[in-house]
C-alpha cells in the first residue's frame, strides 16, 4: 500500500518513537499523577491559580498550566509535557532529513536521546517549567532552519516563540540575539526588526503584567541567585565592599551556590531589608573585582555536565539527579506557596490531592530501566564537539543549534549554580548540531522560470529538472533517486 511505502524511509525512526511512547506510557502509569519539585512545583501552580505573576521567576509555565486548567487534571498536564518531548524528536528527525543526505537511521541515532534519555522523561514528567522552555527554543530553531534562507513570516513566529520560551525561563534571551544574527548578518533589516518586535511584543506584554502585580517592570528574575553563585569565590579583601555590602561577605566554609540561600549560617539570613537590590550590588562588585575567578568557576562546574556518572552530589550541598523514586513521600501540611498546602493547591487545580502515587510493576520496570538509559557525559562531549566540528567545516546550518545549545550548558553554572536538569535542555540542540555537521547538506532546488526568461532562467530550469524527491521527502540528484 502506498502509506506503507511512505514510511518504510523512516521506519529506524518510528521504531524510536514507539519505544520513547512507551516508556513515557510508564512514567504516566506508574507515578500518578505527576511528579513535584518542592516547593517550586507548587509556585507556579499557585500562580497559574491566582493568574499573578511570581515575583522571584519568570511565569510562562504558570500560564501554560492555566491554560490547561480547563482540564481539572495534572495529568493531563505530564501527558501535554510527554507528547511535546515527543514533538522535539520529531523536529530533529524531520529537520535533518529534510536538510541533510542522512539516510533514515542516521537521523533516527540523532533524536535517539531524546526519545529514550530518562532524564528527559523524567522531565516532561516533572512539573516545572524546563520542559516547556525547551520545547519552545527547539520548535523555533527547526523553523529558523527549515529553509536555507528563511521568509519574514518564519522568522517572526520563532522569535515570537523564544519571546514565550524567555517569559519561562530566562535563560531565552541570549537565544533571542543568537535567532536574529543570521538576519543581521545578511542585511535583512526589515526581517530582523519584524523579528525583533515580535519577542519585544511578548516580553513587553510580560512586564505590563508584571508592573500590574508588582508596581515595576520585570520578568521577575533574582538577584539572590547570582549572589549566591558570587559566594563560592567571593573574597572580600579584593573586592573591599562597603559597609551596607561587607555583611554579605563569606566566612566558614565555603557552601554550594544553592546552599547561601537556603542555609541558616548563610549571611543572606542576615539582611532583613533591601535583600535584593545588595545582593545585585554585591555580585555585580564580585565579578567586576574577580572576573577570571567568576568565569573559572563557572566553567569548571559546567564540565560536571561530563562525567560517565550523574552523581546526585557533585558538590557540597543540595542537589538532585532528577530520577523516577522508589518512593515518594506524602504531602506534609507545610505551607508549599501562596499561604496553600501542596494538598490544598492541587485540589484547586484538579478538584483531588496531586501527591504522588507509585505504581507498581510500571514504576519499577522504568527504574531498571533508568540504570542505564540516559546519555552519558562523554558521550554529551562527543556529541557537541561534532557540532563544533561542522562549524569549523562552515556547515553554517549547525552554527545556531550548536551556540545555543553551548548558552545552554554554560550560563547557568555561571549565574546560578550547575544542575543536571539544566543539562537535560542541551541535548536536542547538541544532537541537532550534531546531525546537521555530519550530514552532507542537501541542495537547494532551483527555481523554475515563466516560458518568457532569458536563456538563464532556462538554465535554471534544467538545474531544477536534475533533482527530484528520494522517498524519504528529499531532494537529490536525478540519478541518484532513479537508482534509489
Amino acid at each position: 500500500m502506498r502509506w506503507r511505502e511512505a514510511l518504510r524511509p523512516h521506519r529506524a525512526f518510528l521504531v524510536l518513537l514507539a519505544a520513547g511512547a512507551a516508556l513515557r506510557a510508564l512514567a504516566v502509569l506508574g507515578y500518578r499523577p505527576a511528579l513535584w519539585f518542592w516547593a517550586d512545583s507548587f509556585a507556579y501552580l499557585s500562580s497559574a491559580l491566582d493568574l499573578r505573576p511570581l515575583p522571584s521567576r519568570p511565569s510562562g509555565y504558570s500560564l501554560f498550566l492555566w491554560a490547561l486548567s480547563p482540564l481539572h487534571s495534572v495529568t493531563a498536564v505530564v501527558v501535554v509535557q510527554h507528547l511535546l518531548g515527543l514533538g522535539m524528536a520529531v523536529c530533529v528527525y524531520a529537520l535533518l532529513r529534510r536538510r541533510t543526505r542522512l539516510p533514515g537511521w542516521g537521523a533516527a541515532l540523532a533524536a535517539a536521546p531524546v526519545l529514550l534519555d530518562v532524564h528527559q522523561i523524567q522531565l516532561e514528567h516533572l512539573v516545572m517549567a524546563d520542559l516547556l522552555f525547551t520545547a519552545l527554543v527547539v520548535a523555533a530553531v527547526t523553523i529558523l532552519l527549515w529553509r536555507p534562507r528563511p521568509g519574514g513570516w518564519l522568522v517572526v513566529v520563532a522569535l515570537l516563540l523564544l519571546g514565550l520560551a524567555t517569559v519561562t525561563r530566562t535563560l531565552g534571551l541570549p537565544l533571542i540575539a543568537l535567532a536574529l544574527l543570521p538576519a543581521l548578518f545578511a542585511r535583512r533589516w526589515r526581517t530582523a526588526l519584524a523579528g525583533l518586535a515580535a519577542a519585544s511584543a511578548v516580553l513587553g506584554g510580560y512586564a505590563v503584567w508584571f508592573h500590574d502585580a508588582h508596581g515595576s517592570y520585570g520578568m521577575g528574575g533574582s538577584s539572590t541567585w547570582l549572589w549566591s553563585r558570587t559566594m563560592t569565590f567571593a573574597d572580600c579583601a579584593v573586592m573591599k565592599p562597603p559597609r551596607d555590602l561587607a555583611v554579605l561577605c563569606p566566612s566558614g566554609p565555603r557552601l554550594a551556590a544553592p546552599a547561601y540561600i537556603w542555609d541558616a549560617r548563610s549571611p543572606i539570613q542576615r539582611v532583613k531589608k533591601d535583600r535584593e537590590r545588595l545582593a545585585g550590588e554585591f555580585a555585580s562588585l564580585a565579578i567586576r573585582s574577580q572576573p577570571l575567578d567568576f568565569l573559572a568557576t563557572g566553567l569548571h562546574d559546567a564540565l560536571w555536565a561530563f562525567e560517565w556518572d550523574r552523581r546526585p552530589y557533585p558538590s557540597p550541598g543540595p542537589q538532585s539527579a532528577y530520577v523516577f523514586p522508589a518512593s515518594v513521600k506524602p504531602f506534609t501540611s507545610k505551607v508549599a506557596s501562596g499561604g496553600r498546602t501542596a494538598a490544598e493547591l492541587t485540589t484547586a487545580y484538579q478538584g483531588a490531592s496531586g501527591g504522588t502515587r507509585v505504581a507498581e510493576p510500571f514504576a519499577g520496570w522504568l527504574r531498571a530501566y533508568q540504570e542505564q538509559g540516559f546519555l552519558r557525559g562523554p558521550l554529551l562531549a562527543v556529541v557537541l564537539l561534532a557540532g563544533l566540528a561542522g562549524v569549523l567545516a562552515r556547515r553554517w546550518a549547525a552554527l545556531l543549534p550548536w551556540t545555543a545549545a553551548m548558552v545552554l550548558l554554560l550560563l547557568p553554572p555561571l549565574i546560578a549554580a550547575f544542575d543536571h536538569r539544566y543539562v537535560v535542555p542541551v541535548v536536542p540542540l547538541a544532537c541537532l548540531a550534531a546531525g546537521l555537521a555530519l550530514g552532507a547538506p542537501v541542495a537547494p532546488v532551483a527555481s523554475t522560470g515563466s516560458s518568457a526568461r532569458t536563456a538563464a532562467g532556462g538554465r535554471r530550469r534544467s538545474a531544477s529538472a536534475n533533482v527530484q524527491a528520494d522517498d524519504g521527502g528529499r531532494v537529490v540528484p536525478a540519478d541518484r533517486a532513479a537508482k534509489a
